[in-house]
């Protein structure tokens, strides 16, 4: 009798709660599916759920994005795990040493990284509520941490467009207005990243953010919804190949669990589902990648739709697709997988155990010298991931040398830096450390090679012993020293080397704040110290017109922790002395960047965030709609981004440019922007031709197509570059670079002004690059400049500011605006 009254009870308590709450079609105003809703609402929506149920559910604003628009979480439970829940978080948390006693089930679930793919956020609210409602069951022993929307600003920039364009009440024909969104689309965030490739590198203020909050919690089960094309049915986990070596039987297999819960909803309804297609477990800086790498179960889940589905669309086999269809999609998996880990929740906490107590990698240290700056920047990183470091003791460490490919020794010192796999994030220092991750397959969806130390320049040995070191003072290290006396206004000149983007921010804001800097063009000595190539040099003759020059100068030093030396004479030892022309002065770059039509928003987005957040320096930017009315004169720095350019350029158009570049302008062209205004076009840059003799004419079956064509690829692979640091495009580097190469467009070597190239052996140091690829960007030019008339074009062909994490490349950008004259 007293389970049955016990059972009464439950029922009449979740009759009234479920009569308390409003749906969300009740609370908007309208039927969910019928329209976009924008971010506010959503989040009046959890704010409304909140207070009407603060015993289950809990709103946490963790952030902001750069357009202002609030990032949230909701914790859902049962309210005896709410009471409960930051002991429940520390339990869980132990269980990364062995010694928690976690008995909960933890699940996060994100939505809308990419903010045209909008139906997960609406599918949102529907799952929260019925969590709080019909499925309140699944809640006693799990804890659903729900992010509604990590990219907002992208999403109400959808929603936005296309509740200016839609018909009423929308069309479902494809080729309408509404189905095709402008260049300035919704997937990205405010500076046109992909959100979703940026889990590893957090160069993008939401990332940053929201891997605070992750990194306190650790779930065993990440889901990030996404959509794709309107043809393609639904997909879900198990992923494709290849999976990553450090992915566990346990993850693999659970999947494989979550799947076939999912099909069996599916299943019922009808609904078409594919997987173990395309969507793989490698790249480490997705929503599905990363917590894999953390010990959850991260899953991806893609919904037909995207931004061209609009409230309704006509696919190519005559179906309608609406937002409905999409919302009870996510709906459905998103409930199938709260309600497979409840069930599952004793084995989720023994394996996370597991994962975090059985790492035993070949590599156990990881030691890393180099530039102070690029090691300060890649600390930086690694305390955002909660990754611990060290010094070590002088000495000298033997294992694999990431320069030369093979075993070798390097010497250490306090200065140097070890990272080491013998610690709980461990796996993650493997996936981000490691020389060359092994491929299983080599059919990706993404880059294949991004190892830390070839991204930020260090020189670096993988040692399969554990090097001792001394835990790193974060606070010590960080301050900066006076590298000869003090600070001295009667000093002839104040010296500043330069080496690393610390050194470009620093010149950026002398030159914003009216302060006059001279390099220098050839090596020196002075007082018995040498000076490289590139080193800055202000004066106080050349900025007696500046009457705060002093304290100002000061405060710039001060604000950016900048080594200097002081210069009571411009007569050097050996070299040119201040006042040769040799030593030139740095003019000021007014500088713009061409946008939309031809040019890619992930590409033009990453110049933009590069000057706004991380150079701090500013840009124009000149929509193509209007650039022909543009004077050019105004600037002397002009950008092309990579992009699709096609024959964007007539011949009117180069004449101009060309005219332009003559008078003493300076074009900055990159990738495909490079084949507009390549040889035929009047610039000296020539595409080089594909060997046809390296390719076989005997025809393959076409199921082989696939992997016939990859023998022509690059997939994000790295290569090893000659570098040519006398020029000023390659001031601050060594004689090698470490170049991620995104494709085989290849260039035939300048007749002068080649800075960084490829020599005949282009084997990739790390990730794949089919044989016919490599053959095809042998002899090739990666980074040059060539004088027309008195300005300069520079080329880039590989991207320097790819994703906005390859540090060492930055330097090459900010050579060109600043050193390259």
């Amino acid at each position: 009798m007293t389970k049955f009254l016990f059972f009464l009870t439950a029922l009449f308590t979740l009759a009234i709660s479920a009569q308390q709450l409003k749906s969300p079609s009740e609370f908007l105003g309208y039927e969910l599916g019928t329209e976009f809703t924008r971010h506010h609402e959503v989040v009046d929506y959890y704010e409304y759920l909140a207070e009407q149920a603060p015993d289950r559910v809990k709103l946490t604003v963790y952030g902001q994005t750069n357009e202002r628009r609030p990032l949230l979480l909701a914790y859902v439970t049962s309210a005896a795990n709410m009471s409960n829940l930051e002991t429940i978080r520390q339990q869980h948390l132990k269980d990364m040493d062995g010694t928690g006693t976690s008995t909960k089930a933890i699940v996060w679930l994100s939505y809308n990284v990419h903010g045209n793919e909008s139906v997960s956020t609406e599918a949102s609210m529907k799952t929260i509520y019925e969590l709080l409602t019909s499925k309140s069951s699944y809640l006693e022993n799990t804890v659903v941490i729900m992010d509604p929307c990590i990219n907002p600003d992208g999403r109400d920039r959808y929603s936005n467009w296309y509740n200016q364009y839609k018909n009423t009440p929308y069309q479902v024909d494809p080729n309408s207005k509404e189905h095709h969104e402008g260049w300035w689309n919704g997937r990205s965030n405010h500076y046109m990243f992909d959100l979703n490739r940026d889990w590893a590198w957090l160069t993008q203020i939401e990332s940053q953010q929201r891997i605070e909050v992750y990194n306190d919690w650790l779930p065993h089960v990440h889901v990030d919804f996404h959509e794709q094309g309107v043809d393609n049915p639904y997909y879900f986990a198990p992923a494709a190949e290849p999976y990553h070596e450090v992915i566990t039987d346990f993850q693999r297999n659970f999947q494989i669990t979550l799947g076939r819960n999912h099909a069996k909803y599916f299943d019922a309804n009808g609904w078409f589902y594919f997987t173990k297609e395309v969507f793989d477990l490698f790249y480490p800086s997705y929503g599905d990648t990363y917590p894999m790498y953390n010990g959850a179960i991260g899953m991806t889940y893609e919904q037909g739709g995207s931004g061209r589905a609009g409230l309704g669309i006509i696919t190519r086999i005559g179906d309608t697709l609406t937002l409905k269809d999409r919302i009870a999609h996510h709906f459905t998996t998103g409930l199938s997988t709260v309600e497979v880990s409840s069930q599952n929740a004793d084995k989720l906490n023994t394996e996370f155990r597991k994962f975090y107590q059985n790492q035993n990698f070949k590599y156990k240290s990881y030691v890393l010298n180099g530039d102070k700056d690029k090691i300060d920047a890649l600390k930086t990183l690694l305390e955002k991931h909660r990754i611990t470091f060290g010094h070590p003791s002088n000495g000298l460490v033997k294992g694999f040398d990431y320069s030369t490919g093979s075993n070798g020794s390097m010497a250490t010192s306090s200065n140097s830096v070890v990272v080491s796999t013998n610690q709980p994030k461990g796996t993650l220092v493997k996936v981000l450390f490691e020389p060359n991750a092994k491929l299983t397959d080599s059919l990706t969806y993404d880059i294949t090679a991004w190892s830390l130390p070839y991204a930020y320049g260090l020189d670096a040995i993988a040692s399969t012993s554990l090097i001792d070191a001394t835990p790193a003072n974060t606070n010590k290290d960080s301050v900066a020293s006076i590298s000869v006396g003090g600070p001295n206004d009667q000093a002839y000149a104040y010296l500043f080397d330069w080496n690393s983007m610390k050194d470009a921010r620093f010149l950026a804001e002398l030159l914003t704040k009216g302060i006059r800097v001279r390099k220098a063009d050839h090596p020196f000595t002075l007082d018995g110290k040498s000076f490289e190539r590139g080193t800055l040099i202000v004066t106080q003759g050349d900025n007696q017109h500046k009457s705060d020059f002093y304290t100002s100068l000061l405060e710039l030093m001060s604000k950016h922790q900048k080594d200097f030396t002081l210069a009571n004479t411009g007569f050097v030892d050996s070299g040119k002395d201040f006042g040769s022309s040799y030593v030139k002065m740095i003019s000021k770059p007014k500088v713009a960047i061409l946008s939309g039509g031809p040019t890619s928003t992930l590409r033009f987005g990453e110049i933009w965030h590069f000057f706004e957040q991380q150079l701090h320096y500013p840009l124009t930017v000149i929509d193509d709609s209007y650039a022909q009315r543009v004077n050019l004169d105004d600037y002397n720095i002009l950008i092309l981004p990579d992009g699709r350019y096609g024959n964007y350029f007539d011949e009117k158009q180069l004449k101009r440019l060309r005219e332009w570049v003559q008078k003493g302008g300076k074009l900055i062209a990159m990738g495909d922007a490079i084949g507009a205004i390549d040889g035929e076009n009047g610039f000296g840059i020539e595409k080089k031709e594909m060997d046809t003799d390296s390719t076989s004419n005997v025809p393959s079956p076409h199921e082989n197509l696939e992997r016939e064509q990859i023998k022509r690829a690059i997939t994000g692979a790295i290569f090893k570059t000659k570098v040519d640091n006398t020029h000023p495009l390659a001031y601050g580097y060594g004689k090698d670079y470490f170049t991620l190469k995104l494709g085989n467009a290849s260039y035939n070597y300048l007749k002068n002004g080649n800075a960084v190239f490829l020599e005949k052996t282009t084997k990739p140091f790390s990730g794949f690059a089919g044989s016919d690829a490599q053959a095809q960007v042998a002899e090739s030019l990666i980074y040059g400049a060539e004088n027309l008339g008195s300005g300069q074009v520079v080329y880039m062909i590989d991207n320097p500011l790819f994703r906005g994490f390859w540090e060492n490349g930055k330097l090459f950008f900010a050579n060109a605006l600043f050193m390259v004259d």
